[in-house]
């Protein structure tokens, strides 16, 4: 940790700060005065879940309540706390991932990451899988369920900083089940708009359609491959997009277009 910190000083004044990742139980006081004095301004943590359940199923050795006193104590030295959450693990179902999202809620962080678990090659989790004793999330499941964590962070005007993880040949060639998407992300948001409108297009009699955006969030409302226009024209809905700068990220307007 010195050794990497020391490399970093003679720049610090070249960038805002520093942001480090580690686990929950690694944090003590000790090792925030020593953050604190190289000028580190965000730790992240690899809480992953706040089941203890699915903690120790997945051997992560760390308890809820070691992510609790971690957060506490990386507030009161007044760091941004980032906390990373892992959807799907062994033993994990859809409430304990949305449990976990409330609990990461309560604990005030500014930011989070969501990854859904992919199973890799060579490993224990591989083996629960092949043997049937671990069911991975699909990838609609996933982004089902990774739409909703994502909305409620945002709500709560928590930053989420990524979903899904990066690309590479690595995870391509050594994953096993069939849930990756390099564009999960986006997947999710296209998912967030899609319910939105289903959930409020019933109060509308005509098919045809004006549905309202900000113009960041155009892309969004289509979908991918205009996965969500082409499912509303399935449907029998003709769609017209207007945009609006007034309106929030993830919000929409829809009106009768006649």
């Amino acid at each position: 940790m010195l050794s990497l910190l020391d490399s970093v000083k003679p720049f610090i004044n070249k960038f805002k700060g520093i942001r480090i990742s580690t686990r929950p139980d690694y944090i003590d006081d000790e090792i925030l005065s020593v953050l604190k004095s190289y000028g580190v301004t965000t730790i992240e943590l690899g809480a992953q879940s706040t089941d203890d359940n699915v903690l120790s199923a997945n051997k992560r050795g760390h308890s809820k309540d070691d992510i609790i006193k971690a957060c506490k104590l990386i507030k009161s030295y007044s760091f941004n706390l980032g906390l990373q959450m892992m959807t799907g693990l062994y033993k994990a179902d859809f409430q304990s991932d949305l449990k976990t999202a409330v609990d990461f809620i309560a604990l005030k962080p500014d930011c989070v990451r969501i990854y859904p678990t992919i199973t890799m090659k060579d490993t224990e989790l591989a083996v629960f899988y092949q043997t049937g004793e671990y069911v991975p999330y699909t990838l609609h499941e996933s982004v089902d369920l990774c739409s909703k964590l994502l909305l409620m962070f945002e709500e709560n005007n928590i930053d989420v900083i990524r979903v899904g993880l990066h690309y590479s040949d690595t995870l391509i060639d050594g994953s096993i089940s069939d849930n990756y998407h390099p564009a999960f992300k986006e997947l999710c948001e296209n998912k967030i708009f899609l319910d939105k409108i289903f959930k409020n297009i019933n109060n509308i009699a005509s098919k045809d359609i004006i549905v309202t955006v900000n113009p960041s969030s155009v892309s969004k409302l289509i979908g991918q491959n205009k996965s969500n226009i082409n499912a509303l024209s399935d449907m029998g809905y003709n769609v017209t997009i207007k945009k609006d700068n007034n309106l929030g990220k993830y919000d929409i307007d829809i009106k009768d277009k006649r």
